[in-house]
């Protein structure tokens, strides 16, 4: 099946009401801006945090996805560090891949060694991103099969970012973007009691601008090789050569 590109959507998952923002914010802030439509799925409401109420938390998530044009719902994955990948919940995904029909999925990273929730749902959208494309399965008869163009991973902090293979760099300099990332991060005040998340991010997003001659760039990470038309298509090396 040909991956389809309807209105070039962007569909964005999250394992908690702050991994969008922290990730990928500034990346979801441009694209939307640049007039591109964006949605979240959310799998929690951070029910085991230390800090915010689920209700407090999904508040905080609906403001976040405003401030950044995205809109966003969230879905039952067992809840808040009771994440694991079954059937059901990977094929629940592959469903809402289908609703959605997006050109471009962006999940957590599968690294290990940071939230368990995060590698799981990595794992589970990248599985689901083929089941999508099933026009067998039984459960999604229903629904048009579709096919995505690219799935992108994006790393909530430093130690998720994959060590080994590609990565991409975008270039989110725009100070309009980066304000609006910013009070999309600063809209999760209740995770903020915890540690200075914001300033984190702006650091890790000033260093890889910095590396590749920009201000600011968000790292996302495919998930396979990526296949351009002409290499007009291509941006220039991270190092000018």
């Amino acid at each position: 099946m040909k991956p389809t590109t309807e209105a070039g959507t962007i569909l964005a998952f999250g394992a908690h009401p702050d991994d969008i923002e922290f990730g990928c914010g500034a990346v979801i802030a441009a694209e939307t801006a640049a007039g591109r439509k964006v949605h979240w799925v959310v799998g929690s409401k951070g029910e085991a945090a230390s800090n915010g109420t689920p209700a407090i938390r999904t508040r905080e998530a609906r403001r976040a996805a405003k401030l950044l044009g995205a809109t966003i719902e969230f879905v039952d994955l067992g809840g808040d560090a009771h994440f694991a990948a079954t059937p059901a919940r990977t094929i629940l995904l592959a469903g809402l891949i289908r609703k959605v029909r997006p050109a471009v999925v962006l999940a957590p990273s599968v690294v290990e060694n940071q939230h368990p929730d995060h590698v799981c749902l990595g794992r589970m959208v990248r599985d689901a991103a083929r089941l999508a494309r099933f026009g067998g399965l039984k459960e999604l008869r229903r629904v048009k099969p579709h096919a995505i163009g690219q799935l992108l991973f994006y790393a909530v902090t430093p130690e998720a970012e994959p060590v080994d293979g590609a990565r991409v760099l975008v270039d989110v300099s725009n100070p309009a973007v980066v304000a609006a990332w910013t009070a999309a991060m600063e809209a999760h005040a209740s995770q903020l009691r915890t540690r200075n998340y914001v300033e984190l991010q702006l650091v890790r997003a000033r260093l890889n601008g910095l590396r590749a001659g920009l201000e600011h760039a968000m790292p996302l990470f495919p998930a396979e090789a990526l296949v351009v038309d002409s290499l007009a298509a291509l941006g220039r090396g991270a190092r000018r050569y």
